[in-house]
């Protein structure tokens, strides 16, 4: 198990590389140990049955050797501290899943009677459809921002916001946004910012999500969630995790606690390059409109005039895959896979159209992924090539001198 947190501050640089492993040199080791066991030998029973009363009875992490890999396992608790230490949390819990984290919040609001959720559009499409759907018993109002207080009811449990937005990239304003929620929880989505860019306690947040699958691994060789958060809040997680198994593998842990460590270099080189593919993107007159945070960042989204499926099709160096946050770029067509499972009318109304594209800005060189999103935007094929959009006209949407306008989400 990991040491207590250091009493000076330090750095957000110096705790990636060094949260979690505060005691790995009084271990007599350098590198973090995987521990693989399910289970754990124990020759006092009637300590094992006392400490796993505690467990049950306040969810708190049980102290000592570990017992069973459902509850707790020190690979993965090396990762939840450093995160909750990056993120200035008392706790973090991980999980299977970034969606294995929302559905453990969900059901510790719903199992004190507060199954009532105000959520602002748009959302990650598969947290939108969790929440639509009704599947675990919860009733969703969505609103906008500037609603959320009217939309709060007494069954009300959770406020929950995605900023900036998957996919259009939306800002919203956390510390007004929680004020607006009074004495009710908000959850923010923070994964595409990660804690190099925001940290949603400081301004008011209770609970913070991130699919760890993206930024926090960073390499798209790891699926996980985390939940950051006060320490009453993650007892109940914990009880939940044991319960449900929607348990971390040591292995992703120990790759998420690797990643954590170069995690501010990661996101300050891809946010420099995503920046300046914005600023090329909005200059050029096949495209109709930039999104991208002022908060910075390594997504970029951009509506074409043309066919937004032969830009996926014709791309050689980028990747068109989903997912997001890893060394290599990739792009996809949210209204196709990501957000499909989003209502049509429900996708058009959050600003997901058709011709908006979705790009995770990874290391490699900017002029490189310059050409390969000017092939693509050209049409490799001859048919994509017939369908460009050339420089001559004017177009809905375009600045008095052609380029495409770079819009503000957080004012569109």
């Amino acid at each position: 198990m990991t040491s207590d947190p250091p009493t000076t501050s330090r750095a957000l640089a110096t705790e990636a590389v060094h949260a979690g492993r505060e005691d790995l040199a009084g271990l007599g080791l350098h590198a973090v140990p995987i521990d693989l066991s399910t289970t754990y030998p124990s020759y006092d029973s009637r300590q094992e049955a006392a400490r796993i009363d505690e467990f049950a009875a306040t969810g708190a992490r049980p102290q000592g050797p570990p017992v069973y890999a459902r509850l707790d396992n020190p690979t993965t608790a090396r990762f939840e501290t450093a995160l909750a230490r990056l993120e200035g949390a008392a706790s973090a819990v991980a999980f299977a899943s970034g969606m294995a984290a929302l559905t453990a919040v969900l059901l510790a609001r719903s199992s004190q009677g507060l199954r009532h959720v105000v959520a602002v559009r748009p959302l990650y499409g598969c947290s939108d459809h969790l929440l639509t759907a009704g599947l675990l018993g919860t009733e969703v109002t969505w609103t906008d921002p500037a609603g959320v207080a009217d939309a709060i009811r007494p069954e009300t449990g959770l406020v929950m916001v995605e900023t900036p937005a998957n996919p259009t990239l939306a800002e919203t304003d956390i510390r007004a946004l929680a004020h607006s929620c009074g004495s009710v929880p908000l959850l923010v989505d923070s994964t595409f910012a990660t804690p190099v860019l925001q940290r949603p306690l400081e301004h008011g947040a209770r609970i913070v999500l991130h699919s760890a699958t993206k930024y926090l691994g960073g390499h798209g060789d790891v699926l996980a969630g985390v939940v950051a958060c006060d320490e009453e809040f993650a007892r109940v997680l914990r009880q939940l995790r044991f319960a449900t198994g929607g348990v971390l593998h040591p292995l992703s842990g120990y790759l998420l606690l690797r990643g954590l460590s170069t995690l501010p270099v990661r996101m300050r080189a891809a946010a420099g390059t995503a920046a300046e593919l914005a600023r090329r993107l909005a200059a050029d007159p096949r495209v109709a409109a930039v999104h991208y945070p002022k908060l910075g960042g390594a997504m970029v989204a951009f509506e074409v005039h043309g066919d937004p499926h032969r830009v996926i099709a014709d791309v050689r160096l980028i990747t068109p895959a989903v997912s997001l946050g890893s060394v290599d770029t990739l792009i996809q067509h949210p209204a196709s896979i990501s957000h499909r499972i989003v209502a049509e009318g429900d996708r058009r109304s959050a600003g997901v159209s058709e011709q908006l594209l979705r790009m995770s800005v990874g290391l490699e060189d900017v002029d490189d992924l310059w050409a390969d999103l000017d092939g693509a935007l050209s049409g490799r094929s001859a048919r994509s090539a017939r369908t460009a959009v050339h420089a001559g006209g004017r177009t809905a949407g375009r600045a008095p001198d052609g380029s495409a306008r770079v819009s503000s989400p957080a004012v569109r």
